[in-house]
């Protein structure tokens, strides 16, 4: 997601061990007036279901019993999955950032499912998710609603002006990080990687170092590989044996401390970014040795021709 980095008033760090609530944080009258009329709906729709307690826990316990299930059934067959101990066992007194790299609109779905299936102690979850389609259209509503019980959430603005908006994004994500039990997935890159080396990583994106310096939560790396963009297709493929194997890496939660001692500026909230991007890439070198080992299909791209 392109955040947009601004100067906030609440100090970094947060508070470990705050109580388990919704952040009630609230955008300003100003901030909403940037939102189109369709924006302004949707955003007030999602909002409410994820401010209100009561209806967080049960959106997030249809994500429990019912999207874990489906999700993992639909994927189960062609997923090999690494460094899954780095999950079991994770109950941390804060939240958890969890970084991935973005190939696949599919990416966090997965995800979140094998989070869920291994970490009991998940009370909530986000996904910041740009604006346009899942907040511009009932259609992305829809989606939003039935793929992630509108966890997807809060939007993220792209176009000039209304980028402004994101720095309620940003503020409510960092409060929701100091909370135990929070999992917010993010993808450090900002958008979909489309080159034709899986490998190679987008620029790393300040908004993510923003949010982790100032919020301290566990940073959980992740790197999956092999999902296509086609529902039905990603789907069929999984049941028919036609589909390509998917892999999900894990790492350890990332030791952050050297950055968290930094003064809080643009050039600390950019080595972070790099930081988390350089993590990724190396679940990535990872990822490649675990398809060579296992005799799964290696993704890198040919090499180019040599000139004469």
């Amino acid at each position: 997601m392109n955040f947009r980095v601004a100067g906030f008033t609440r100090p970094p760090g947060g508070c470990k061990g705050a109580a388990p609530t919704v952040p009630m944080q609230r955008p300003t009258a100003e901030q909403l007036d940037l939102l189109s009329p369709a924006e302004r709906r949707w955003f007030h729709f999602a909002d409410a279901i994820n401010r209100d307690p009561r209806m967080k826990r049960a959106a997030h316990g249809f994500l429990r019993v019912v999207a874990k299930n489906w999700v993992s059934k639909a994927t189960g067959n062609l997923t090999r999955f690494y460094g899954l101990e780095h999950l079991r066992g994770l109950d941390a007194d804060r939240g958890v950032f969890v970084i991935a790299n973005h190939r696949s609109f599919f990416d966090f779905y997965t995800i979140s499912a094998t989070l869920l299936r291994e970490v009991p102690s998940i009370e909530r979850m986000y996904f910041p998710v740009r604006a346009s389609f899942f907040y511009e259209s009932a259609l992305g509503s829809v989606v939003n609603g039935l793929m992630s019980a509108w966890a997807m959430y809060p939007p993220v603005m792209r176009d000039g002006p209304k980028r402004a908006f994101n720095d309620y994004s940003v503020g409510f994500l960092e409060d929701a990080l100091t909370q135990r039990g929070t999992f917010v997935g993010f993808h450090p890159e900002g958008t979909r990687g489309r080159g034709p080396d899986p490998y190679e990583l987008l620029p790393a994106n300040i908004g993510a170092g923003s949010i982790v310096h100032r919020a301290r939560p566990v940073v959980l790396p992740v790197f999956t590989l092999g999902l296509i963009n086609s529902f039905p297709r990603q789907v069929k493929s999984n049941f028919d044996g036609t589909g390509a194997p998917v892999t999900m890496v894990f790492g350890p939660p990332m030791d952050l401390q050297r950055y968290y001692d930094l003064p809080p500026r643009l050039r600390t909230y950019k080595a972070v970014a790099v930081a988390l991007r350089d993590e990724l890439t190396r679940l990535g070198a990872l990822e490649r040795e675990f398809r060579a080992r296992d005799g799964l299909p290696d993704m890198s791209p040919p090499p180019t021709a040599q000139k004469p």
